[in-house]
């Protein structure tokens, strides 16, 4: 079998000890790591060598939650988060129209709320795009800013009822005006959209984030809205490269509220089903997904007290629906995962844990909350008794896009925004992750503002409580050990260890030497995953401190 030695490197093994200077890979596992003297004996006279000279090397990232085939897509669409006006929204659709003046439809991403002077309308769009369709998600990919030819498209009019768990906005003469909320984006633009791609289409998606994330050091993911035309394209994905894929995949399947618990409960048992189907080291599907409230920027996310503006929101799912789904799934072995932002919604969740625990008795789940953005304190505490993985994305607290989040909730709640060390002193598990392509998907921006609480987007902008900042040690532990334990593999990676699999990241700069500032400009030189390299920057980049 082969052997490869990585040699004269600073290594950061996410284990103890912390540090080791060089690592033996045989085949597709970790056979020695530690000295460079001890590594040489362990390695042979016939192994490869790779000088790291001096470089930093991280366990494999897993990105603990993300959007896999939207991932891909979006990085094909007009980019609008760091658009901080309308003109200059506009200015950029006017632009991609001008650019492609053929294409049926316009596709965009990532604006935000507070970049304009109100409240979206469509007719902001058809200033300067009216003659096709115009779909944009928002920054949370929870709402759609749509233009007029969109809602004809769609088929939307004044009498188009809101669906369960969704809003259709309207004016104040009740026609639809341009705004598509939680689930109406989803069963309107969504479908639609779904229905325009093809296989083709999501494979040219797939490949497209698999070469990001392996750019960025990112050895595994966990997928949390998996569907038949994702598990169909990530199939193809394996079947082109003899079974195997270059990233390891965990999925979650997306459960709807159906409004009846007999087809709730059906979406459980098909997800157990295929979750015996769909089981190898390189595609798993490990549970279920569900999303119990929306988000604080468009004040769809459930809260125990309403908004600064005096709206509040229902949960999408209700308690008595949620108890039977994720007791079932629960009862099947199956992980549950719930998108719970506001407080509200995240007590939901528990109650509705407490009562699989209840009935199917004790044992380790590794069930998990993701987000957890604004969660009252004896909550907290809840999660961490009842051994439930706080999910969270420290790109979401990035300053730069913070200012509509806290004017949303008012200042006293918003201070214990995001309250990353809370869950870890409560005993926890934290896994992190970046809700790609709800935003950027590259890791070390991600440990950036988790290590900092300062932005990785606008550096003008003061570190956002940084009282909740994460060691940057702790931080890369969160984003790997602790991220590959969120799906139930902290025994096989995340940790540079014998016998881990050999998924590791060489990095150009060194950010325990020379400070979190250089996460925004390292870069990653080499993604080594089951000990092959599966991405090299295409130049050498010069050590550096």
């Amino acid at each position: 079998m082969r052997r490869t030695l990585y040699r004269d490197g600073r290594i950061f093994t996410a284990h103890e000890p912390a540090w080791a200077e060089s690592i033996v890979v045989e085949g597709d596992r970790i056979a020695f790591v530690g000295d460079t003297d001890g590594a040489r004996e362990a390695a042979g006279p016939d192994a490869a060598v790779v000088d790291l000279d001096g470089r930093v090397v991280l366990p494999g990232f897993t990105d603990a939650h993300t959007h896999l085939v939207m991932m891909g897509e979006a990085l094909g669409r007009v980019g609008l988060t760091d658009a901080r006006t309308l003109e200059e929204i506009q200015a950029r659709l006017r632009a991609a129209r001008d650019d492609d003046p053929d294409a049926p439809r316009l596709l965009g991403r990532g604006w935000l709320f507070d970049s304009l002077p109100g409240a979206p309308t469509a007719g902001m769009i058809d200033a300067v795009v009216a003659d096709i369709p115009v779909y944009l998600d928002a920054n949370d990919y929870h709402s759609c800013w749509v233009n007029t030819a969109a809602l004809a498209e769609l088929g939307i009019t004044r009498d188009t009822p809101d669906p369960l768990g969704g809003r259709i906005g309207r004016d104040a003469d009740g026609e639809p005006d341009g705004m598509l909320y939680e689930t109406a984006a989803q069963q309107f633009v969504w479908e639609q959209l779904a229905a325009q791609s093809t296989d083709a289409d999501r494979d040219v998606a797939v490949e497209r984030t698999i070469e990001a994330y392996l750019a960025s050091g990112v050895t595994g993911v966990v997928d949390m809205a998996f569907d038949e035309l994702g598990l169909a394209a990530f199939r193809r994905a394996a079947d082109r490269r003899g079974g195997r894929l270059p990233i390891r995949v965990v999925a979650h399947w997306f459960v709807a509220n159906t409004g009846d618990d007999a087809a709730n409960l059906a979406q459980v048992a098909r997800t157990a089903d295929l979750a015996r189907d769909v089981d190898s080291p390189w595609l798993r599907v490990a549970g279920i997904k569900l999303v119990l409230d929306g988000v604080i920027d468009a004040c769809t996310a459930a809260m125990r007290h309403p908004y600064a503006d005096g709206s509040n929101a229902e949960p999408i799912w209700p308690l008595d629906a949620l108890k039977p789904v994720v007791a079932a799934a629960d009862a099947a072995g199956l992980q549950v995962a719930m998108h719970a932002i506001g407080d509200r919604a995240s007590g939901i969740a528990l109650d509705a844990l407490e009562h699989a625990h209840a009935v199917n008795g004790d044992r380790d789940r590794r069930h998990r909350i993701e987000h957890l953005e604004s969660v009252a304190a004896d909550d907290v505490v809840r999660l961490a008794r009842l051994g439930v993985t706080a999910s969270m994305q420290p790109v979401h607290a990035d300053p730069a896009i913070w200012s509509n989040w806290a004017a949303m909730l008012g200042d006293e709640r918003a201070d214990r925004g995001f309250p990353w060390t809370e869950f870890t002193d409560a005993g926890a598990l934290l896994a992190f992750s970046t809700d790609a392509p709800t935003a950027p998907h590259e890791a070390l921006p991600n440990l950036y503002v988790a290590s900092t609480r300062r932005s990785a987007l606008d550096g003008s902008f003061p570190a956002n409580h940084p009282e909740y900042a994460v060691p940057l040690a702790d931080a890369i532990v969160h984003a790997t050990h602790d991220a590959a334990a969120s799906c139930r593999e902290e025994h096989v990676r995340g940790r540079l260890a014998e016998g881990f699999a050999a998924d590791f990241a060489v990095l150009d700069r060194d950010p325990f030497a020379a400070g979190e500032a250089v996460l925004l400009e390292a870069r990653v030189v080499r993604t080594v995953v089951a000990g092959v390299t599966a991405y090299e920057a295409p130049r050498a980049t010069p050590r550096a401190g």
